[in-house]
């Protein structure tokens, strides 16, 4: 099974979302075993009113949507090969091995020939399956992109067992979406609807090829909306449908037929489906197919920074009224944002018009802003609101965002710093503090030793007596931030 690590960053549209998750290991791409073990192993805008036939249950269950749209539901075979070492399949590595040894000419003649090379070895052929559906008449195919990469050969089957070699158009990795097409005419298509619409807990519907067992339904729940998962600025739907090894790429239908989502991943812990999946909303899946259609690749803004979510406390520490908007954590020197003036500790909370009430609303917004455009920004920075302007970038990603010197925690924060070093603020590029010791309120917060305190509260920390000034003139909630290997955060901290 692929799988794709959660982890505490999400690279989307030079946006990355810091924090942890405590579920990496499980989220995976639900393409076919085969597959998995072979060809990809390691594995706001206003929504208009909801659509009433799209959440009524039919008498007749799905039988009709099925007969309807199941024909444009299509089986993806894949094949290609992998480079693996002469260790891996099992033969002596020569590269290893001393010429002059008496052993070397022995081996070396009677084993089958080999690419050179210190760890040189053969290409395993791989082979897999997934699924996609057909969004023209004339033989254009939507899928994932983790099930076409790297492919030699990609084959179409229909249900009428009508077979087609497939073109792969162009493969966008940030939002796993892939175009094939089909030399083919009269095909039958979806009907392309809008995730927005949707409603948590309307009936969902999933056509695909688990297992290889082609052109299987289940259904199930729309269980939540506008999900971040890593290394995607989409805004995943989350169902409870049975989505197994081989549903990848295939659509995800409400029950008026639509197709709201391409499913994607699944959260697992046994490789297998275990009531949750996520579905890459069409609409974004839409906009990516018509740009690798026009162009052979996607062009999406960034802005440069790291942002966060802002939970109550942070709110409480920057002075806003309510938990919303993104945190900027970090900023990048030459990027758009800096250039436009944004600054660490500004909380964006409106792009373009659009309220950010969550971080996971800003990196699709600006994706999907053209690079060289110009974009209003309303950020909280310092007790006050403040307009800026930027000049949006272009993400290049494509092949296709005691508190004082003797060493003992005290005080109310709880931690145990030391000035850097020379050396280590010439590495770090920056001025702060470095935790020694954790215990209490930094401790409950995650605050780990080795973290260097950058700032409290906006204010930056210099030294060890800057720390303990500014925690002594603090309220009850605090915003250390702090960097932590090669990332910055925010920590909430309750002080109480």
């Amino acid at each position: 099974m692929r799988a794709k690590a959660l982890v505490g960053a999400l690279a989307a549209a030079g946006i990355v979302a810091a924090g942890a998750a405590g579920w990496s290991q499980h989220l995976r791409a639900p393409m076919s075993e085969a597959h998995a073990s072979a060809l990809m192993t390691p594995a706001a805008v206003a929504a208009p009113a909801a659509n009433p036939a799209a959440t009524a249950l039919p008498l007749n269950g799905f039988t009709e949507l099925v007969a309807t749209y199941g024909p444009a539901v299509v089986n993806v075979s894949v094949t290609g090969s992998q480079k693996v070492s002469q260790r891996m399949q099992g033969m002596p590595d020569f590269g290893d091995m001393d010429p002059d040894d008496p052993f070397f000419q022995f081996f070396k003649r009677f084993q089958q020939p080999g690419p050179k090379g210190r760890h040189g070895g053969g290409a395993m052929p791989m082979r897999g399956q997934g699924s996609g559906f057909i969004v023209s008449p004339d033989g254009y195919i939507i899928t994932n992109a983790h099930v076409v990469d790297h492919a030699d050969d990609v084959s179409i089957r229909l249900t009428d067992r009508r077979e087609y070699r497939a073109k792969v158009i162009g493969i966008d990795k940030t939002t796993d979406i892939a175009v094939l097409k089909i030399d083919a005419k009269n095909l039958p298509v979806v009907k392309v609807g809008d995730s927005r619409n949707a409603k948590v807990g309307e009936w969902v519907v999933a056509i695909g090829s688990p297992f290889g067992f082609e052109n299987s339904v289940t259904a199930g729940i729309v269980s939540a909306k506008s999900r971040s998962l890593p290394d995607s600025p989409a805004p995943f739907l989350q169902t409870d449908v049975a989505v197994n090894p081989g549903n990848s790429g295939g659509p995800l239908f409400n029950l008026a037929g639509d197709v709201i989502g391409v499913n994607s991943q699944i959260y697992s812990r046994s490789g297998g489906y275990q009531g949750v999946s996520f579905a890459i909303p069409i609409e974004v899946a839409m906009k990516v197919k018509d740009q690798l259609v026009k162009h052979g690749h996607v062009t999406r803004g960034r802005l440069g920074v790291v942002i966060q979510e802002v939970n109550a406390t942070l709110a409480g520490s920057f002075g806003l009224d309510r938990p919303r908007g993104a945190l900027v954590a970090s900023v990048d020197d030459s990027g758009a944002a800096a250039k436009a003036g944004v600054q660490v500790g500004d909380i964006i909370l409106k792009y373009n018009g659009n309220a950010i009430e969550h971080s996971n609303d800003l990196p699709l917004l600006v994706a999907d802003t053209a690079p060289g455009e110009k974009a209003t920004m309303e950020v909280w920075r310092k007790g006050a609101q403040k307009s800026l302007t930027v000049a949006v970038g272009n993400a290049q990603d494509e092949k296709v965002a005691s508190n004082d010197d003797s060493g003992a925690p005290a005080g109310k924060l709880g931690v145990s710093v030391r000035p850097l070093t020379q050396d280590e603020r010439k590495e770090l590029g920056k001025s702060g503090v470095l935790v020694e010791q954790v215990t209490g309120a930094a401790e409950r917060a995650g605050v780990q030793p080795g973290d260097v305190v950058l700032s409290l509260n906006g204010n930056a920390v210099k030294s060890p007596a800057d720390l303990r000034d500014l925690v002594a003139k603090s309220g009850k909630h605090v915003a250390l931030l702090i960097q932590r290997e090669d990332r910055q955060l925010f920590v909430p901290i309750e002080l109480g």
